[in-house]
This record gives C-alpha cells, structure tokens and sequence, in this order.
C-alpha cells in the first residue's frame, strides 16, 4: 500500500511538474527594456540622444547616472568611463538641458566635492539598468549603488567597503542653491534654482533626504569652499554627509523626494516611500512598469524585436512628465511656471509638440487615455495661468521648433472620444493662439498677420523657416475646423479654418511638384534648391517637407498630377542620393549626417517631418509599398542597443513611430479617426485598452521574407481598406493578417481603400 501510495504520489508530481512546464511563463515586459538604447550619442551624431532614465511613467522625477559635466545636456554617454553623480532629472533632451536637477554621489577615503575629483571610473559589465531599477559597481570608490523609483522620490542604497570614511555628496548644482544638514535627524534638506528657461524667478525644486544610519561627520560646500558649517545658501551649494568605520558590505539607505512647491511638500511626497524597503520599493516600480507596458502584448518575433518593441514603448510613457503634486488633503496642487503662484489641478511639462503630435499623442489617445485626459486638464492651467497653449514646455513656454501644433494636441483628444474637462475653454485658447503672434516665435503664430491675408508666411519678410510654418499651421487650422465642428460651433465661425486649411496649396510649385517658399508679391523665392535644409523649411528640405500636408493627401496627389506621379515622387525619395546643402546651417547639422549615412536617399527618418511619408502609399493605391518600406525602416534603423536609433529620439516620437508599425498602422492625419494600415512586424499582438475591449492582431505566417499583406479579415470579414478606425479598433476583435513574401497589388488599390482627406469629404 505504502508503495502505491509513493507511485501514485511520484505520478502526480511527475505531471505536476510537466503541467508547470507547460504553461507559459508570464511576460516580464520590464526586463525585456534596454534604458541604455540611444546613449551612445554625441552632437554631431545622434543615435538617440537619450539617457537612463530610472522612473515611473510619466512620474514627475527622473534619475540618471552622470557621466558629463554639470550644465551638460549630454548628462549620460555611453562611451564615458566615470560617473560623477546620479541626478535627479527632468531634462526632455540634451538640446532642452535640464531644469531642478540635483546630484548625489557616494564616495570613500578622503572627503571631496568637485565633480572631477569624485568621479569614478565604471563598466557596463557591472551596470544593471532597468526601467524600475540602476545598480552600478563605482570601481574608485568600491562602491556599489543603486536607485528604486516613485513617482516623485526614489529610494537609494549604498553598499560600502569596509573603510574608516564613507561618504556621500550632495551636490544642489549652481546658479543658486541652498543645502541644510539635520544630524539629529539624520537628515539633509536643500533646493535648486538651476533651470534653462521656462520659468519664474521663484523656480525653485526642494529636496529631502534621510538616511537610516547617523551621521558621523558633516561638511557643506559654498562656491568652491568645504566648511564645517551645518547650512549654506549662495551660488553653488552642497554637502558631504560621512560615516566612520563602516563594514565590508554594509548597506546604507536613504529616501529622497522633491518638490516645486516647498519643503512641506517634498516630506509629503516622501510618503510615496513611507515605510518601505528597498525592495519593496523596487518590486512596486517593477510591477507598475509591467502593468503599463503590458497593456501592449507582442509576441512572436525575434529576441532583438521584442526588446527594442518594449525598450521603444518604454520611451514613449515618460514625456511630458507630471509637473503636479498631491498635497495633504489629497488634491492635486501645482507650481505655476507662468505666475508662480501656487495653483490648484493637474500640470505636466517637458515636450514639444512639434515632435509628439505625429504618433507620440495618438498612441497615448489609443491605449492610454486617462493620461490624455489629465494632461488636457493640465493644458487648460497653462491657457489660463499663462495666456497662451505651449508649443514646446520645459516646463513653462520655450522658443524653440515651430507650428502651432497644439491645436492637434487638442483637437485629437476630443475627436478620438476624451471627455470631462473643459473643452471650451480649450476651443477658444486654439482659437486665440492662432490668430495672434505669442510673446516668443515659438508660442502662438509667428508671421499670423502674413499667413491670414495672403494664405501662407512670405519667404522675403524675415521669418525664418516659413514655408513650414505655413504647411503646419494649415494642418492646424484643420484641427481647429474638426474640433470646431464636433463642439457644434456654427460655420460662419469655423469654416475659415477649413479654408485655411487647404493653404498647402499656395506653396506648391508645378514646375518641381514640390513645396516652395514663396515671396510677398506672389512669385516663388529664388533660385530653388530643393536639397538646401532649412532657410524655407525646418530641420529639413523640400523633399522631405513637401509631404506635410497631413489633413488632405488626395489634395497634395492631385497637385502632382494623379497617382502615378505622386509614387513615382515617392519612389525617388528612396533612389536619390544623400545630396544635401548645409548652407543655412553654416555646417552639416547632426539630422544631415544622420540622413546621408542610413543608405536610404533621400529619406531622412531620424527627423520628424518625413517620418509618415512612407504610409502616403496607401493613399495612391499601392499600400504594398508602405509596407516593404516600414518593415525596411524599422529592421534597419532601430535596435535595442546604444546605437539603436537613427537620429534624435524626442520624448517618444521616434519610438512611437516604431511601435505603430509594428503594431501594422500609424497616424497619418492624428485629428481624424483613420489610421494608414502598413504590416506588422509580430505574429501576434495584443492591444488591451481601457474600455476593458481588446484588439487581437493575428498574423501567423509572419517571418523575415513575408513582409507583405496578402489578405485581411475583421471581426471574421473580408477587410480591403488601407486604413482602420480608431473606434472600432475599441470595440475590440480579431484581425487576421495573412502574409505574403510577394505583393498582393489587387489590394487597396481602389480608392474607396484610401485614409481620410479632407477634399474628398463634403462640408
């Protein structure tokens, strides 16, 4: 019996453990995420220009490990040997630079401050960098650091070597800082006033810091100076925090928060933490990443796809990060970059439009919307805090990029079904801002008065990069007529807006089928250089910009003379050579160099202006051609390493760009409800939205060689457009992909098949 008994048990063991092996394994989306992609960048190359970035989606602080200088945008790179600091960030890009940044730095032996004398040489081969997690082995100190994140503090442990000093600097950075040592709390406390713009002469961020272990000796720092004082207030101030005779591993802990607020505050964010572990704190960021990331499931690719799906999504939930804080009564309460003033509601801060209203805002419209939401409420603050919609924030208005690009911003939300904060406060701040020239180029419409009465912003009246502007704010002035129009607003207040919306056209030129500056009196600028970047056109050339005529590709096909020569002016994007005239610059700028050395033409991906370019197949009834090109540009040019971008990757757009097509479709016209279909890059897909409905995108046959799309089912029917739309993409459903490794050119080709434009739809 006893032996039946231990047979029967070995049987239900035996078949425990094959049924455990079995059953697939839950996704660990966090750890498929390289932070470290886009780092090995430079200025006058970018392959990404990123950094760390250790934090929550879109928490209010980011950490990083800093490998340059104090001041330098370029806070992290990967070819650096010595990290100087780990510093709380809130830095959009190295072109932005940072705004309420601080360091914290252990070291051991003898007590110093200067970055230079504190830096420590390190390796990748002992750097762990998660989303929700950095450790670092700091080989000069014998140190080993690491940093656990929430959304406004983050817990850091230090495990020391065995030593008679063990130290840690905290460097407040200058341009005006302040720094107070509380032993008997063990317990620093201090703020920083250095910001690049954007801001009030009140800006300050404050910080807390507490350690779990006293402090043996206290030194502070004050414009260049250590002293034996416990609190200092100048232009560049900092401490050094000690501890005598620690062990060989010992681990000490500190809990550290800011605020924009006050020092009340930062305590009260340290709440965050409370009573928490290091551990504890690190398990809760994991899972928090695993949740948000999750709500996209891919499977079926390469190892290397997977990591850059999840490392490109990673990049795309930071920016614009919270500029909110929950007070003591548990309301939202921010400072206000444009008064000062302590202000009630939401705030978020650190992007610029120019770049997120092509595929960054419609991704976050699809699958995470409650963030939109709140966003929208903050965008209400900064109308009526400052008087105007930002175009670029960091976190307050910054002259930099062009178009008035909030309106898509805007517009979208409301069109893709976001409701629940005041929408027409927001209609009339569209309506304000582009009509009107804003205090700075970069905020409401620079050269309005010329773009109102001539239909475009004239080449020769000394308004740089106009021809652009002209095409973008025609693109907005659509955006403004759709939200116009869903709001109920009459037509003899909106249909301007449609009218205007069709100035692309002034800008065409016949002769070339492209777009042109064009001068004052009407005659084009001259002599024409469609290669030149810049001067007419921004961060780019006509060639790339003459495709911006996001609310009305069937108007721009018809410009060109009908189907057959709008792809024939595609097909040369990709088969002209790299020629560029860097003249406007004075020099060849990093986006020229990242455009000539992609082996791609013409085609310049790692810039915005040209990135949707590649879906305009689909409205001329070849979409095979979209999606060789997609499924060519995203093997090519992305890749989860610290090269893996192929220019500037700009709070998310260049990743969202990857996501959505991998995903199989990307937002062509954003204020609309049309996605441009290509392929996807994975045999499955999930997109689980927050309406509880989930999007199921199967295709099986999908390999290296089948980048194709022979045939589509919705929801089990026959499916032929070259677009989806937003809605019934949320009521949730099946769609069947079957790849082919040779086009199906009887597919879209109708055009009934083609997205939305604006010309073909009636008043």
């Amino acid at each position: 019996m006893q032996k039946l008994l231990f047979f029967i048990g070995c049987c239900l063991l035996y078949a425990g453990q094959i049924n455990a092996q079995s059953q697939p394994s839950k996704t660990d989306y966090a750890d498929l995420v390289n932070p470290l992609m886009g780092t090995d960048s430079k200025p006058s190359l970018s392959n990404g220009n990123t950094y760390p970035a250790i934090g929550l989606p879109w928490g209010m602080n980011l950490w990083t490990p800093q490998t340059g200088r104090m001041g330098d945008g370029w806070a992290y790179q990967y070819t650096a040997d010595k990290i100087n600091g780990f510093k709380q960030t809130h830095q959009p890009s190295p072109w932005m630079n940072d705004y309420g940044a601080f360091a914290i730095m252990p070291i051991t032996g003898k007590v110093r401050f200067e970055e230079k004398d504190r830096a420590s040489w390190f390796s990748h081969k002992a750097e762990i960098s998660r989303p929700y997690y950095y450790r670092v082995y700091l080989a000069d100190e014998d140190v080993t650091t690491e940093i656990a994140p929430t959304e406004r503090a983050a817990s850091f442990r230090f495990t020391f070597p065995k030593t008679d000093s063990s130290s840690v600097v905290i460097d407040a950075l200058d341009k005006g800082s302040y720094i107070k040592v509380i032993p008997s709390e063990n317990k620093i406390i201090g703020y920083t006033k250095r910001n690049s713009g954007g801001v009030t002469e009140n800006f300050k961020n404050y910080f807390v810091i507490v350690f779990d272990k006293p402090f043996d000796y206290v030194y502070t720092y004050k414009d260049g100076q250590l002293t034996q004082a416990d609190e200092q207030s100048c232009d560049h101030a900092g401490a050094v925090i000690g501890f005598k005779n620690t062990t060989k591993g010992e681990q000490v802990h500190a809990k550290v928060a800011s605020s924009f607020i006050s020092f009340d505050q930062a305590n009260q964010n340290l709440k965050e933490i409370g009573a928490d572990n290091f551990e504890t704190v690190k398990n809760k960021a994991h899972k928090t990443w695993n949740d948000v990331l999750g709500k996209v499931e891919v499977s079926g690719g390469t190892p290397e796809q997977l990591k850059t799906f999840y490392s490109c999504l990673y990049r795309m939930v930071f920016f614009p990060l919270k500029f909110y804080e929950i007070n003591a009564e548990g309301k939202a309460v921010h400072y206000s970059p444009y008064n000062g003033k302590i202000e009630p509601g939401y705030m978020f801060g650190g992007t610029g439009f120019w770049d997120t209203f092509r595929a960054l805002y419609p991704f976050l419209n699809l699958v995470y919307p409650h963030i939109v939401r709140e966003m929208q409420e903050g965008l209400v603050n900064d109308y009526k805090e400052g008087g105007w919609l930002p175009e670029w924030s960091a976190p307050g208005y910054r002259n930099i990029m062009i178009g008035n690009n909030s309106a898509s911003i805007v517009a979208e939300a409301y069109i893709k079904g976001l409701r629940g904060y005041d929408i027409n406060t927001l209609y009339q701040a569209l309506i304000h801002d582009a009509n009107n020239e804003g205090p700075m180029q970069a905020v409401g419409r620079a050269g309005v008065k010329y773009y109102n009465e001539l239909g475009y912003v004239p080449y020769d009246v000394h308004i740089n990069e106009n021809a652009a502007r002209t095409l973008e704010y025609a693109y907005d002035d659509y955006c403004i007529y759709t939200l116009g129009k869903a709001l109920g607003k009459p037509a003899s207040e909106i249909d301007i807006y449609r009218k205007r919306a069709m100035n692309y056209k002034n800008l065409f030129d016949p002769s070339h089928l492209l777009m042109r500056g064009k001068n004052k009196d009407g005659q084009f600028q001259s002599p024409f250089n469609p290669f030149k970047w810049g001067d007419a056109f921004t961060e780019g050339n006509s060639w790339h910009y003459s495709w911006s005529v996001f609310q009305d590709v069937q108007g721009l096909i018809d410009l060109m003379g009908g189907n057959a020569k709008f792809t024939g002016m595609l097909d040369s994007v990709f088969v002209m050579p790299p020629t560029f005239d860097d003249s406007y610059y004075h020099g060849v700028i990093h986006e020229i160099r990242e455009m000539q050395i992609a082996d791609m033409g013409q085609y310049a991906h790692g810039n915005q202006p040209i990135q949707h370019m590649i879906y305009l197949y689909d409205y001329a009834g070849q979409p095979w051609k979209t999606q060789y090109w997609a499924r060519e540009t995203m093997n090519k040019l992305y890749k989860a390493t610290p090269d893996g971008y192929c220019g500037d990757e700009d709070n998310g757009q260049t990743s969202a760009w990857y996501v959505f097509s991998a995903l199989g479709f990307y937002p062509v016209t954003p204020t609309s409800t049309e996605y441009a279909t290509g392929a996807p890059l994975f045999k499955h897909a999930k997109i689980h939205f927050e309406n509880g409905k989930t999007l199921v995108i199967d295709a099986p046959g999908n390999t290296a060689s089948t980048r194709y799309v022979e045939s589509t089912r919705f929801n089990g029917k026959q499916y032929t457009k070259n677009y989806l739309d937003h809605f019934a993409m949320q009521k949730g459903g099946l769609l069947e992909i079957k790849m082919s490794e040779t086009p199906n050119k009887q597919k879209g080709t109708a055009k009934s098949d083609a997205p939305f434009s604006l010309s073909t739809v009636k008043n």
